[in-house]
């Protein structure tokens, strides 16, 4: 029997059988949902339909997946040069396995860290011991089980009817930050932090949804001067229902009996419906640690942040999980007696690159300083390189020489030059 956490061996006695009609909490967890103060369940199916909670998600997994994941060999004066023959820069930038590519395996460990707690791949190594493939595995199959003795753990993974053990060293493992979890193995999803801010959304997600699908507009109370029997007052409702709700929005109803239509106003909570909704969004955006522009919300973007807004990105949202990527890809893809030359790091320039006058200015001033050379910022540029721009100097105060002396009999005299002649 696989669970969650430590091993653990107890007879279940009949008095103690549950009836999933009433889930406890723990049940919840296992199965990927818990409950949430608004009273909806909160899985990662129903999170990931809520837009903003979508988005989020995916400008994390999608900036890992788009960000080169390079191995480097750092020699013995400080220097390093990249490494392109190790097998795991192969799997993580190239082909991970025949139907899936380094960069997509990344993205949907990532997704699957964020919406479930837990990211795997299982590492297929040769006869060697080299890995050769990585396989995604759904973190639904996977349980965790924790040796009591010496604490390492194990992976049983589910596939229909059978499961089968692997080893630590088998398993690409990317972890949610768990600071609420007692477990120093497994992750703990931040959706599942957020269920009662992400609860509030689906509610009013569907309360929005009701409200259009009933004319856009609130309800009113249709009145008469008699009394109705009940089969007239619910032909009466009908009749009024479809003249104007749906398709029939806005038509013109005739009222019989000499009746009159109040319609309700928007009570208070109505009134400031979209601030609520947008609190909402606020609260999704700061337990992902995005900026709120990546949920589409422009409402506080100006000229003066939109600069920053990529760097504060990448500094409190990606490098918390890319520090995760390279030291899981350091533990399970490089051998112990690499380590001290070999590793690995992701190239972040992509998202660092800002407007073109700020660009030129800057490769201007690394230019002055001997920091590049033309050929490195023509590399940044993507533009071919110069037969002989791999000299570090400074163009703004190097002369060159001429390549040869300029022929008396070919070059302008100057008005002096005229006059001495004459003389």
């Amino acid at each position: 029997m696989f669970g969650f956490g430590k091993k653990q061996t107890r007879q279940v006695t009949a008095e103690e059988t549950r009836s999933l009609s009433n889930p406890t909490e723990l049940e919840f967890t296992i199965f990927g949902a818990t409950p949430s103060a608004s009273g909806v369940v909160v899985s990662p199916m129903t999170a990931l339909a809520v837009p903003a909670v979508s988005a989020g998600v995916k400008a994390i997994a999608e900036a890992v997946g788009s960000l080169p994941l390079h191995a480097y060999r750092r020699a013995a004066d400080g220097s390093r040069e990249r490494d392109t023959d190790h097998p795991g820069f192969a799997l993580l930038n190239g082909a991970a396995n025949p139907w899936t590519m380094g960069g997509q395996l990344r993205e949907l460990l990532t997704a699957d860290a964020i919406a479930y707690g837990n990211g795997y791949a299982q590492i297929v190594r040769d006869g060697g011991g080299e890995p050769r493939e990585l396989h995604r595995l759904l973190p639904t199959a996977v349980a965790i089980e924790i040796d009591s003795v010496t604490g390492e753990p194990s992976y049983r993974v589910r596939s229909g009817s059978q499961t089968r053990l692997l080893a630590s060293k088998d398993i690409l493992h990317l972890r949610a930050p768990s600071p609420l979890s007692t477990d120093s193995v497994a992750g703990r999803s931040p959706l599942t932090e957020a269920r009662d801010a992400i609860g509030l959304l689906i509610v009013m997600q569907r309360h929005a949804n009701q409200l259009f699908a009933n004319g856009g507009r609130p309800s009113g109370i249709l009145s008469f001067p008699q009394k109705l029997g009940s089969e007239v007052a619910r032909r009466i409702k009908a009749s009024w229902q479809a003249a104007t709700t749906g398709s029939n929005a806005g038509g013109t109803a005739v009222l019989e009996e000499g009746g009159d239509f109040t319609p309700l106003s928007f009570n208070s909570v109505d009134s400031q419906f979209l601030e609520i909704w947008a609190l909402s969004i606020t609260e999704v955006a700061r337990v992902l640690r995005v900026p709120p522009v990546l949920l589409m919300d422009y409402s506080r973007q100006t000229w003066a942040n939109a600069e920053t807004g990529g760097q504060q990105f990448l500094t409190y949202s990606l490098s918390p999980w890319l520090g995760r990527w390279e030291a899981e890809v350091t533990l399970k893809l490089i051998a112990p007696e690499d380590r001290a030359t070999l590793f690995v790091e992701h190239l972040t320039d992509a998202l660092l690159k800002s407007d073109f006058a700020s660009r030129a200015t800057a490769y201007s001033q690394y230019r002055a300083a001997g920091v590049m050379t033309a050929n490195e910022v023509r590399a940044g540029l993507n533009l071919p390189k110069l037969p002989n721009g791999d000299i570090l100097q400074n163009p703004y105060t190097t002369t060159g020489k001429p390549d040869a002396k300029a022929d008396p009999a070919t070059t302008p005299k100057t008005d002096d030059q005229d006059d001495k002649t004459d003389a």
